[in-house]
């Protein structure tokens, strides 16, 4: 079997990565970015640190900041307005999920024309040239979309998120500094750093699983463990650790896919405007008990990754309730809710299941589902 691996051309990591911004623009002969960002990193001074160093350097750019958190198509489309109208060459994304997600679609759709209906992308889509050059600088540890060759978009009109993967949208260079992230709420830092342990198990799990992806879920796991309360908390050190763990499980689940806990996240998303990562995070445990039996060996070492003793002298059934424990007690820790008690609605649980199942991440997971399998997961958190 032959495994795939893509990953950015460059990336930096470290307290004080940005500051290599400005010399990868001139050594690529990009003279015109336009900043991809959203308004309220530029209401609390976060874009500026990048910003400030464009200007130092006299480079000329615009701003496009008409992102919403769960991106829309139409934020799409005026992107690309955005893009063509400022004469643009390349993008500098700032943000989480949303301002890439947003980033990629227009960077994709500017090289490839022929794709300016956004629905187009969803799934593999058959373009041609690789998007305009995106350099992207992460502002929470999360959503890896700075490593990543998948992105999600919103349609508003349908009730739904599609998901789209594609090679050319991968950023040519990544700038993973945790100052960036320091300003994010605790809320915001507990949703996205679950969204990324969910990334590191589910792409460990995933039908897809190759002993190299293996390799990168097992250490993000480990870091994001060890590393996410003492993020909410913001400690430089669990800052630090969660900007890394993030970046390696997005290398990892970005080659091999993910599973039925993101296809079922995407709707409540969609739906109710639900943070992803919040949406991920309860989710979670519920599809971990549901994958056990097709997980092989596999819980143990998420186990071990999350500091549970004694795995080797557990029984299966042991060692995958253990795996499970340690997930629901670092949600618990970071105030995750346990259900989603007052947000899911019966009736919408028929329409969500169906569109989780269309969800291009749903084929990943190691334990075929039918759409009577996903709405018993939902009911289940009610």
């Amino acid at each position: 079997m032959v495994n795939r691996i893509i990953l950015n051309e460059t990336s930096y990591h470290g307290a004080g990565a940005i500051g290599a911004i400005t010399g990868e623009l001139a050594a690529r002969g990009l003279k015109k970015p336009i900043v991809f960002t959203d308004p309220d990193l530029i209401k609390f001074g976060v874009s500026k640190k990048v910003t400030d160093l464009l200007d130092k350097a006299n480079v000329a750019y615009a701003v496009y900041s008409d992102i919403k958190a769960n991106p829309t198509i139409d934020n799409v489309k005026n992107g690309v307005k955005a893009f063509r109208k400022a004469k643009a060459d390349s993008i500098i994304a700032i943000g989480g999920g949303s301002s890439m997600d947003t980033a990629k679609a227009v960077g994709i759709i500017v090289a490839n024309p022929k794709f300016a209906d956004v629905r187009s992308l969803e799934g593999v889509a058959p373009t041609t040239r690789p998007s305009k050059p995106i350099l992207a600088v992460p502002t929470t540890a999360g959503t890896a979309a700075e490593v990543t060759i998948n992105y999600v978009i919103t349609d508003v009109e349908k009730k739904r998120k599609f998901v789209c993967v594609d090679p050319h949208d991968i950023p040519v260079v990544a700038f993973v500094d945790p100052d960036m992230m320091s300003s994010m709420p605790k809320g915001l830092t507990a949703f996205t750093g679950m969204d990324a342990l969910t990334h590191a198990i589910e792409g460990y799990i995933t039908k897809a699983a190759c002993p190299m992806t293996d390799m990168m879920h097992i250490e993000a796991i480990r870091l994001i463990s060890a590393s996410l309360r003492d993020a909410v908390a913001n400690k430089p050190a669990g800052r630090a650790g969660m900007a890394l763990g993030q970046y390696i499980a997005g290398m990892g689940f970005s080659n091999v896919g993910l599973g039925v806990d993101h296809a079922m996240a995407h709707g409540l998303s969609a739906l109710y405007d639900m943070p992803h990562g919040k949406a991920c995070a309860i989710l979670l445990p519920t599809a971990m008990k549901f994958n056990a039996s097709k997980s092989g060996t596999k819980y143990r070492e998420i186990a071990r990754a999350m500091g549970v003793k004694g795995v080797d002298k557990m029984s299966p059934a042991e060692y995958r309730k253990a795996a499970i424990a340690a997930v629901e007690k670092l949600s618990k820790d970071v105030g995750i809710p346990p259900t989603l008690s007052g947000v899911l609605k019966k009736e919408d649980v028929k329409f969500l299941s169906e569109s989780a199942y269309a969800d291009a991440c749903r084929p990943g997971n190691p334990r075929d589902c039918s759409v009577k399998d996903i709405e018993k997961l939902y009911l289940s958190l009610m």
